[in-house]
């Protein structure tokens, strides 16, 4: 890796962590089907009319537009309005790891490394950790989210985890692969189904609220459209095509320190011991399935 890809996987890690506490500043004047609907409008203009169409199957759009849009940010902008912190949503969605590994077990064939077990192992005990937190709350009940809350930010990883499986898919069927139109292309999807969510759901009240909103929500609707989305998933890609995978995925462990950083020193939030607990847990089983293929690999030799 040269020091332009360096930079870039700084600014992919700084993006990804902070674009959870713009999630929270877009939630303050938007529903989350308003914020789903905007962040995919964001995100699929003005390229639209620039980028071609990316020459793969329609199934794969149609499906990456569903699980990756409707699913994975659906449930997570849910989560995040009912009861979920920035920081905690930061950790727990990099749980996609693991939903991707199984779905790669069931659909791919991919066998389970040992690293792989003793991540998930470890995760176990952060969830366990997560959940003691509303068995035992602290006294005076900061730092406490919600178990619906709690439930849909998980969904959501699930949701993310089918999506690699997609793109994946997509990949092989076409060696032509361009992810930058794939990702223009797929935001188109889910602005149709958040938008019958949103009338369907939401309050007839809230339905012109986004006429109100503030300057920093639509900011935030930009950031997550155009920053967050286009342009650090098309430079994280270019960087798993040009270095492999596990060069580049090690480095998604510092998304979780920024995204904990970023929700506590920007929009104060409280973490409870409990969740500290889980999180270290975490953490160190993301750390075992990114890093630990190659420790074990040079162990063996």
């Amino acid at each position: 890796m040269n020091g332009r890809d360096f930079l870039a996987i700084a600014a992919i890690v700084f993006i990804w962590g902070t674009n959870f506490v713009a999630m929270k500043i877009g939630l303050r004047s938007f529903t989350p089907f308003q914020l789903g609907v905007l962040r995919y409008v964001f995100a699929a203009l003005p390229l639209l009319f620039v980028v071609p169409m990316p020459k793969v199957n329609w199934k794969w759009i149609l499906l990456y537009g569903l699980f990756q849009g409707v699913g994975q940010f659906g449930l997570l902008f849910v989560s995040l309005k009912v009861g979920m912190t920035a920081s905690l949503a930061s950790v727990l969605m990099q749980t996609q790891m693991f939903f991707t590994a199984l779905l790669s077990f069931l659909l791919l064939a991919q066998r389970p490394t040992l690293p792989l077990f003793l991540g998930m192992a470890l995760a176990a005990v952060g969830l366990c950790s997560f959940g003691m937190n509303y068995l035992i709350p602290e006294a005076n009940g900061t730092g406490a989210t919600t178990v619906i809350g709690f439930i849909l930010c998980l969904g959501a990883a699930s949701m993310w985890a089918a999506s690699n499986i997609i793109v994946r898919f997509a990949q092989q069927e076409s060696p032509d692969f361009n992810v930058l139109s794939f990702l223009v292309w797929c935001s188109v999807v889910p602005i149709l189904p958040f938008t019958v969510l949103s009338l369907l759901a939401d309050p007839p009240a809230t339905h012109l609220q986004w006429l109100r909103a503030s300057w920093e929500s639509w900011l935030s609707v930009a950031y997550l459209g155009w920053i967050a989305t286009v342009a650090a998933y098309s430079m994280w890609t270019g960087l798993i095509k040009r270095h492999g995978a596990n060069k580049v995925a090690p480095f998604s462990l510092g998304v979780p320190v920024i995204g904990l950083s970023s929700g506590v020193l920007l929009l104060g939030e409280h973490i409870s011991a409990w969740q500290w607990i889980g999180i270290v847990f975490t953490v160190l089983a993301l750390a075992s399935v990114t890093l630990g293929p190659k420790l074990f690999t040079s162990r063996q030799r």
